[in-house]
């Protein structure tokens, strides 16, 4: 696809989530990314199901968890733990602009695939290292994981119900917002070079994205010294903003000024609430957290959800529903947005890979490659054949019938 990333060539030498979420974004935005898969079982991830995609022929195209992270890629089989596999890994990396790669730090140096040993065969290299802990540190030798980084990076103390336990996030935040740091980092790159000519080593953590989006909690901290606690779906620094109950089920409510409280205590039919002396400004109301919270829910109840949220829309309080993901996808705004994606795909049953979008729109156009995430090996022959590479006769007969690479 065409996009502003358009002639930037990217070797991905990563598997799971946090790196390939990075190289999807990248594909997206119109660079060529080159997945290098290990020879026999690829990314992890594609056996990470069910759910699996329903394939043209009865069988399957991987699980739905690969397809999320994967799109607008080709994937090359290798084995680059042999001498020949490294060679062509090699010879890829002096081809492009940017690599990326999620092993353990120094996990490829035995391989001569990490950056010091890459950089002097191409300088402007752009090597992105993504790992749990970072290059440096008492902790960078260790395996990393999402939900380690959500708790170590205290994001579960700050999640969850007050006398229950810490709680991770639905998603895997860390790893997410890795990935999409490690893209910031990459850009950054890609123009500074513009400048100096030379590449770079992009060293993204899984710990550090984690502790820097903290955000306002982690400055409530570090200018008080207090310790935040779990407030379930409440706010430490708004009130009334979190869910409350309704007769037939629960909405929210996220006032952010005075002003907006005084509309809603109207609507509720309690006008003076917004007067009283505890509750008249927003540091009162924290304060008294605990009875205005109570007087609030008793007097949502009163109301069905879909009432409530019409009346305070009708007066430009912010509040909505909690939608399940059929609720999301069936949502107007997300329908118009164009989040759910499908690009087409002969190998799947259906004739499409449904998916979602990455959240980037350039004058008017989303940004999200046409190009299905791809099978195991399915580009091998037509890579090897850009960089001047015999292809072996038995990728030959596999590339002809159109089915995934087995082996190589």
């Amino acid at each position: 696809m065409s996009g502003p990333l358009n002639g930037v060539r990217v070797l991905e030498l990563a598997r799971i989530l946090a790196g390939p979420w990075a190289g999807q974004i990248l594909a997206d935005l119109g660079a060529n990314v080159i997945k290098v898969e290990r020879k026999g079982a690829g990314d992890d991830t594609r056996a990470w199901g069910p759910p699996f995609v329903p394939a043209a022929d009865g069988s399957h195209l991987g699980s739905a968890y690969f397809h999320g992270t994967n799109r607008g890629k080709r994937s090359i089989e290798l084995d680059f733990e042999a001498p020949e596999g490294q060679r062509i890994v090699k010879k890829l990396a002096a081809r492009s602009d940017v690599l990326l790669e999620n092993f353990k730090v120094g996990g490829l140096k035995k391989f001569g695939l990490d950056y010091a040993s890459l950089a002097p065969e191409n300088p402007r290299l752009i090597y992105c290292s993504v790992t749990g802990f970072g290059q440096t540190g008492p902790y960078a030798s260790r395996a990393g994981y999402d939900l380690m980084a959500q708790g170590m990076g205290g994001f579960m103390s700050l999640t969850g119900t007050p006398d229950g336990e810490p709680t991770r996030a639905g998603v895997p935040i860390a790893d997410i917002f890795t990935g999409v740091y490690a893209v910031v980092g990459v850009l950054a790159a890609l123009v500074e070079r513009q400048k100096s000519g030379r590449g770079t080593l992009v060293d993204a953590a899984l710990v550090d994205s984690q502790v820097g989006v903290l955000a306002n909690q982690a400055l409530n901290y570090l200018m008080s010294g207090n310790v935040p606690k779990r407030l379930g779906n409440a706010h430490p620094n708004i009130v009334p903003y979190q869910v409350f109950p309704v007769s037939d089920g629960h909405i929210i409510i996220a006032t952010g000024n005075d002003n907006q409280f005084a509309k809603l205590c109207n609507v509720l039919g309690e006008p003076k609430l917004a007067q009283h002396p505890d509750y008249r400004v927003n540091s009162d109301r924290l304060h008294n957290r605990q009875a205005l919270v109570s007087r609030i829910s008793e007097l949502t109840r009163r109301f069905k959800r879909a009432d409530l949220l019409d009346k305070l829309e009708a007066v430009q309080v912010p509040a909505g529903p909690i939608n399940a993901l059929d609720q999301v996808f069936a949502d107007p705004q997300v329908r118009h947005r164009g989040m759910r994606i499908d690009p087409p795909s002969k190998a799947a049953k259906a004739g499409s890979i449904p998916g979602v979008r990455t959240p980037i729109i350039r004058d008017g156009e989303p940004m999200a490659s046409t190009r299905p995430p791809p099978r195991l090996g399915e580009h091998t022959a037509e890579i090897l054949r850009e960089i001047g590479e015999a292809v072996p006769s038995r990728q030959k007969a596999v590339e002809k019938v159109g089915a995934a690479v087995p082996d190589l």
